[in-house]
């Protein structure tokens, strides 16, 4: 599923929730958490999981 800006405009954060990712494919994915909306990638890296932080949404 491709993210889109209309539909990263239109997430929102249910109630009683932390955060919240939406997954745009191939490992990156937006959080959506109380203080904003950040772009994610989840990676391996000697056979590890990491995560890289790309930035964040100028808008929420």
């Amino acid at each position: 599923m491709a993210l889109t800006d209309v539909k990263i405009k239109a997430f929102v954060l249910p109630a009683g929730k932390q955060q919240r990712r939406e997954s745009d494919g191939g490992g990156l994915y937006l959080q959506i958490t109380p203080s904003g909306k950040y772009w994610r990638m989840a990676y391996r890296f000697g056979g590890k999981q990491k995560t890289l932080s790309i930035g964040i949404l100028p808008y929420r």
